[in-house]
């Protein structure tokens, strides 16, 4: 009898400490942060110490990309590991849209879910809430994150230019008065609630021309869409970031003994741009660049606390950015003007909306202090790809999990390998483009070549395009009339891509 409880304390003991040995994983998602937003990425007008230190330790990588070049398609994308534009209705999301992720597929955060880890998600989602559009939302919001892989949610619904303006922490509103129920509408005025438009007087930062940013007033900032009702739980956005901080801090701290997965995404620095009162005015670049030096100080602060509970050694964190950068986003908040030399997209062409590198080409380091050494890769990696990377990493077979155009990843992530990707399809507002090697192709599109609203160059171009990103990295000479194989090549390709079905 003895030696079997030996036996058994012993596989417990064992059991406890292979339970230890899987990593921790904090994803910092942040929104619209551009390839040359960061000092370790070149800025020289913006220094951003946290980012860099994290980098400095881990692997930092020079061709990585969001999926697409605007939020809700590459968060999709992210989650399900299936290029957006293949399914529906994955556009840019209004704010009280119908959940668009499957709840009967497996997720990033279900995977980590089937590894027995503990999951939660902080901050922004823009995925969709409830199964109809118009929905309750005085009562309990599902299908939602939770149903999707998450243990637990803190969140708010789409992004914080959009009403309504509230957190919702696992299916409910925060703070909400059942005598003060909320009302949203998209189409059409709800309420007695101020607006941009007609209350212009009442801004503490007015909206640019034609963006939209005019409807609903909350905290002195015009919205896009209208709101009433639910006014002790709407949020001021000063205090928003620092309530997406402490919450993500505290599923940290309620886990820090077991393995955890935390999905935390940050808003800076998409608009409206209104920075705690202690970073505004610090970066001398306007509010966006207050709001980055913010976003970096977030950072810091949570690898400060994996270091004070002494799990930084077995955390992985991945840091990145949903979509290429853009300035005038929506609101008047001195992003052009202080602009100061500063170059949001680094060497790039393009931005956020576009299908040019700018539009996809995003920052992304991975710092795992037990396993990465200090390096810069120039794989070129997707965010599609992390669903098949910790598949393998997590010992879940491939055949448990539905995925389409995610590839495995792992060793090139860990630093393990310099073999990227060969293909990589990137999508833009109007165009679809596909890398193969240095090679680029951006098929023909005859949408608008620039958005006039942000300034932004979009790619489109009634005739083929091709780009030699080896030799030019700027997307400046077009080559398709002098490469035609290579031209048709890609484009046979793409199509084909295009075919596959999920």
């Amino acid at each position: 009898m003895h030696k079997i409880k030996s036996i058994i304390i012993c596989c417990l003991l064992s059991s406890s400490i292979f339970s230890q040995q899987k990593p921790n994983v904090v994803l910092i998602y942040v929104d619209d942060l551009g390839y040359g937003d960061l000092s370790c990425y070149g800025a020289t007008k913006i220094s951003t110490p946290n980012i860099d230190k994290l980098a400095k330790q881990g692997i930092r990588f020079t061709n990585a990309h969001a999926t697409s070049a605007t939020c809700t398609p590459s968060r999709f994308a992210l989650m399900t590991g299936i290029y957006a534009w293949r399914k529906a209705g994955t556009g840019i999301l209004l704010g009280d849209a119908a959940l668009i992720v499957p709840t009967d597929k497996t997720t990033l955060p279900s995977l980590f879910q089937k590894a027995g880890y503990q999951t939660g998600i902080v901050g922004k989602w823009h995925l969709g809430l409830g199964d109809q559009l118009e929905k309750e939302w005085n009562g309990e919001l599902k299908p939602g994150p939770n149903e999707v892989g998450f243990d637990y949610s803190f969140i708010f619904p789409a992004t914080a230019d959009r009403v309504p303006s509230v957190f919702v922490e696992n299916h409910k509103v925060v703070a909400l008065d059942s005598s003060d129920p909320i009302q949203v509408d998209y189409y059409k005025k709800v309420g007695n609630d101020p607006t941009g438009k007609e209350n212009p007087e009442l801004l503490k930062m007015r909206s640019s021309l034609n963006h939209g940013h005019n409807n609903t007033i909350v905290n002195g900032i015009g919205r896009i869409g209208y709101m009433s009702g639910g006014n002790k739980a709407r949020w001021t956005d000063e205090e928003m970031p620092l309530t997406f901080l402490a919450k993500a801090k505290e599923f940290i701290e309620n886990n820090k003994k077991q393995p955890f997965f935390l999905y935390y995404t940050l808003t800076e620095p998409h608009v409206p741009r209104m920075p705690s009162t202690m970073f505004k005015g610090k970066s001398n670049l306007g509010y966006r660049g207050d709001a980055i030096l913010q976003m970096d100080w977030t950072v810091g602060e949570i690898m400060k606390q994996l270091e004070s509970l002494g799990i930084a050694k077995n955390t992985m964190i991945i840091f990145s950015s949903d979509n290429g950068p853009v300035l005038d986003d929506g609101y008047e908040d001195e992003a052009v003007s202080k602009l100061n030399g500063h170059t949001p997209a680094g060497v790039l062409r393009g931005g956020k909306y576009s299908t040019f590198e700018g539009g996809t080409r995003v920052p992304l380091i991975v710092s795992w202090p037990s396993k990465t050494k200090p390096a810069v890769s120039d794989a070129m990696v997707s965010q599609i790809d992390f669903m098949s990377s910790f598949s393998k990493m997590l010992n879940i077979k491939p055949k448990d999990i539905e995925i389409t155009d995610s590839e495995d990843m792992l060793n090139v992530l860990l630093g393990k390998s310099t073999k990227g990707r060969t293909v990589l399809v990137e999508q833009g507002i109007n165009s679809l483009a596909i890398r193969k090697d240095h090679w680029k192709y951006i098929e023909p599109n005859k949408g608008p070549t620039i958005n006039v609203l942000t300034n932004t160059e979009l790619g489109n171009n009634p005739l083929p395009q091709l780009y030699d990103l080896q030799n030019d990295l700027g997307e400046k000479n077009n080559l398709a009339a002098q490469k035609p194989e290579i031209t048709n090549e890609l484009a046979s390709l793409l199509q084909k891509i295009k075919a596959q079905k999920d």
